[in-house]
């Protein structure tokens, strides 16, 4: 993350995406597909990896294959096959949503994972128990642990959608979008940026 200052010098605490431009690799119509969509790709990958179907795929397109590939639908971008979608359909002062994957945390105690305060103080003959999850209730009736109780368990790995981001800044020249607040994910991972 960075800052942005503003002419009055607000600070604004920003994200910064590098958004490559998508290829439109297919335009799905409903005589031919039986919907309308777009298909774009994106982030480059060798051909020794890709499969042959995917190698005629993208040769339609006249492309270099693709490792990430999305479907829109009730898109209002009229392009043709092989044509980019760049940075040009933003602009800064727009309000965006950005969709992602949250950093995995693996297996995590209830204290971390769902903000259990523990015992406290060690007191009462309290012994090396001030994270543990304390009574889970059921004892000889019902005689089984409730669904959906707090427990621990795996954390993280979540698809997750920010909304109300607003663009700051366009840098179209290094294909960077300065979003306003965090974005999940970790640094590199892929995001996809919505009007």
């Amino acid at each position: 993350m960075t800052s942005v200052f503003a002419a009055d010098g607000k600070q604004t605490a920003c994200t910064i995406i590098e958004a490559e431009p998508n290829t439109v690799t297919q335009v799905k119509t409903t005589e031919t597909d039986g919907y309308i969509a777009l298909q774009l790709a994106v982030v480059d990958k060798k051909e020794k990896h890709t499969t042959k179907a995917e190698l005629n795929h993208y040769a339609k397109a006249q492309t270099t294959p693709k490792r990430f590939v999305k479907e829109f639908r009730n898109y209002s971008i009229k392009k043709d096959i092989g044509e980019t979608i760049s940075l040009d359909i933003f602009s800064e002062g727009d309000t965006v949503k950005i969709v992602g994957t949250t950093k995995g945390k693996g297996f995590q105690g209830v204290v971390k994972r769902h903000g259990f305060s523990g015992v406290g103080e060690a007191t009462h003959g309290q012994h090396d128990r001030s994270r543990a999850p304390g009574s889970l209730g059921g004892s000889s009736y019902p005689s089984r642990v409730f669904k959906g109780l707090r427990m621990a368990g795996r954390m993280g790995g979540d698809r997750v959608k920010m909304k109300g981001l607003k663009v700051v800044k366009i840098f179209p020249e290094k294909n960077y979008i300065l979003v306003s607040g965090s974005v999940p994910g970790h640094n590199g991972s892929i995001v996809l940026i919505q009007k």
